[in-house]
């Protein structure tokens, strides 16, 4: 077994900052499936979410001195989204984004370019204002991508728990867009957070 392969996120991160290629082939190998599924999941073409899985691992290598990574898993999930929404910016006049966007507020989406920091503040400082079992069900889940089962063991209840204040979290976070946001950043907000 490789020595990568018994190293946590956070030593693999500090190895790929340095250079090292054998720790950017284990973050590939680790997470290259789940991206995928992400990208898949809000594009439903298997060659472009195979693409779009490539690209974000690029920029990971060619960025990798610069980066300020805390968390590994979030951080390339937020990434993969992006790349997504880069892509269907780019198939603006196409056909195939009628398909892939349907009956969205395209031309809003298409004028935004919001850099995944300030979108990851703003639900952030949301969820902060969410009861407590909400918010940690929100946060793990939406933000840290952790499956709803998996929320569920770590706070020690059970997953229909879990799905109840899961609801009701995302149900105070919809109802404060009643305040002035515009509908380009609500857009964005609804595919990353509540389309999954």
């Amino acid at each position: 077994m490789k020595e990568t392969q018994l190293m946590d996120d956070d030593e693999l991160i500090c190895l790929l900052r340095k250079g090292d290629e054998s720790s950017f082939t284990e973050i590939y190998s680790r997470y290259w499936d789940k991206l995928y599924f992400i990208a898949y999941k809000l594009l439903r073409d298997t060659s472009t979410a195979e693409e779009i899985v490539q690209e974000v691992f690029l920029t990971l290598w060619k960025k990798r001195e610069s980066l300020s990574i805390k968390s590994i898993n979030p951080y390339l999930a937020a990434m993969t989204r992006y790349a997504v929404y880069r892509q269907a910016a780019q198939m603006k006049n196409s056909k195939r984004q009628e398909n892939i966007l349907g009956i969205l507020n395209v031309e809003a989406f298409l004028e935004i370019d919001i850099d995944h920091k300030i979108l990851l503040e703003i639900i952030t400082d949301m969820s902060n204002k969410l009861p407590e079992k909400c918010r940690l069900v929100f946060q793990y889940n939406k933000l840290q991508d952790l499956s709803l089962a998996d929320v569920a063991e770590k706070l020690n209840i059970s997953q229909k728990t879990a799905e109840g204040h899961l609801t009701k979290a995302l149900r105070i976070i919809r109802a404060s867009f009643d305040n002035p946001m515009s509908d380009a950043l609500l857009f964005v907000l609804t595919v990353h957070f509540f389309i999954k």
